[in-house]
């Protein structure tokens, strides 16, 4: 056990991860992925006794509901009604169900990256104000109801996580994940005004949204089955444009498959091709697994000691802030090429958006000195944990599923059933579903969705009609269970 502070942290405020308490000796994530991951499949094929086959019909989007059809109107008050009585009661008992409703829906949430357990009673305090971290968090504005000097407490806690110098690092709390993306492609892009940025196939929507937004030129690159980016399809792209800067977004967790992008392959394959480290800009997407990994002892390690310009998390994901918001950390000397001062604030500013949510930094905060980095990694031991077990226990029941190295996204095959889907808020694409362990996920609830859908799925295929659906060319042959790969 770890008995001092000298024993978590380096003499630079790092955290000391060789002192962190290893994972049990019997437990084995790399197992998971017992063969070479197959080589990729172009989009639309999947692989059958080694052949690519082309699916003709693409599967229909399925969108949620309308809201409009169950939304709650608001009715105008009369002229002499003084908000008391019945309509006080009437709002009361609207908020009471709503409130069930949540404690319902809390209950089956498996599909999304959110911690859902937390418990911040000690800032409900907090809420009769109006905190608003406007402009640039190292420096004070004339609005003085702010949270900066928790908020930059917050991120010197991952500067040291990531290896970056007090005075080497900016960064901000963000709004949420997208935000984050969007913020270190733009600054890639100002570093670079004509660079192209290179995102695999499985890169986050929001990437992709950067690109448009800021009329990017953008090349696609091909995924390995795990959804780890194609190196070799990445030098190809490479090479067909030496005489540009290269903006790369590097994947710490996909959002479907969980899969991590190989950082220093990734350098590698620029170095070989041509790029200077003065030439190209890489952003870490760590949304979820970025703050999952450096817990880990045999993952791969992100730091600014490797040629990388920015890195991100969202905060209301693995460490469990009831509001949207994340961190976005870059090098200093990148900032410059962005920021601005502006008069009306009396400070400068490089974010995005311009109003920020001060309560977010105080909650990050609270939440970083009551766990710190042995309780984070206490919960990454339990989420892979789980995470394998209802991976084994998926196969056991004749499910196709997958687990990728150092992740706890479960892939599996999509359940037949758009209600069932919708109950346990599942996240699909194609024939594919992923439940994601999280610290709130216990062996319990796990066992329940397994009962159920072991339960449902015999109904759905139990007369021959219907067969579960081949996912060969999702998660590769090893992991199918269908009629033609058992």
């Amino acid at each position: 056990m770890v008995g001092t502070v000298d024993d978590v942290l380096l003499s630079n405020g790092a955290p000391n991860l060789e002192n962190l308490e290893p994972l049990p000796e019997d437990f084995d994530p790399t197992a998971v992925i017992k063969e070479p991951v197959p080589a990729a499949v172009e989009n639309g094929a999947f692989a059958v006794n080694g052949h690519a086959i082309v699916e003709d019909d693409e599967r229909e989007i399925v969108l949620g509901r309308n809201v409009h059809t169950m939304c709650l109107e608001v009715t105008e008050p009369d002229a002499d009604d003084d908000v008391t009585g019945e309509r006080e009661a009437y709002m009361a008992s609207i908020l009471a169900r709503y409130r069930k409703s949540l404690l319902e829906r809390t209950k089956h949430h498996l599909g999304y990256p959110y911690n859902l357990d937390f418990e911040y009673g000690a800032l409900a305090q907090l809420q009769h104000f109006s905190i608003n971290n406007l402009g640039d968090p190292f420096i004070e504005s004339n609005y003085g109801v702010h949270s900066r000097q928790f908020e930059v407490g917050v991120l010197d806690w991952f500067a040291r996580l990531w290896e970056l110098e007090k005075n080497e690092y900016w960064g901000y709390i963000t709004n949420c994940g997208t935000e984050g993306n969007l913020h270190g492609i733009l600054v890639g892009r100002e570093v670079f005004p004509d660079g192209i940025l290179y995102a695999s196939s499985e890169t986050h929507y929001s990437v992709f949204k950067a690109a448009r937004m800021y009329r990017m030129e953008c090349e696609k690159v091909g995924t390995l089955l795990s959804g780890e980016i194609d190196c070799e399809d990445f030098r190809t792209k490479l090479l067909l444009h030496k005489g540009k800067p290269a903006i790369i977004n590097v994947n710490i967790g996909t959002t479907v498959k969980g899969a991590v992008d190989d950082l220093d392959l990734v350098i590698q394959t620029l170095e070989e091709t041509g790029f200077r480290h003065d030439r190209f800009y890489i952003h870490c997407d760590g949304a979820l697994f970025g703050l999952m990994m450096p817990f880990v002892k045999r993952a791969p390690k992100v730091t600014f000691k490797k040629p990388i310009g920015s890195v991100s998390v969202s905060g209301h994901k693995f460490v469990g802030c009831p509001m949207p918001c994340g961190v976005q950390i870059t090098r200093l000397d990148h900032i410059n090429a962005l920021s601005r001062n502006v008069e009306y604030l009396a400070s400068r500013d490089a974010t995005i958006m311009g109003s920020r949510n001060g309560h977010a930094p105080i909650f990050l905060w609270y939440t970083l000195n009551r766990k710190g980095y042995k309780g984070f990694q206490k919960e990454v031991k339990k989420c892979l944990k789980n995470a394998h077990y209802l991976k084994d226990c998926l196969r056991a029941a004749g499910i196709g599923a997958m687990l990728n190295e150092l992740s706890s996204t479960v892939v599996f095959e999509r359940p037949h059933d758009e209600e069932f889907v919708r109950k346990w808020q599942l996240a699909c694409q194609g024939n594919i579903a992923h439940v994601i362990v999280m610290p709130n996920i216990t062996v319990e609830k796990l066992d329940g969705f397994l009962n159920e859908l072991i339960e449902k799925r015999a109904m759905w295929y139990n007369n021959g009609n219907l067969q579960p659906p081949c996912v060969a060319s999702d998660i590769g042959q090893q992991n199918c269970l269908c009629a033609m790969h058992k």
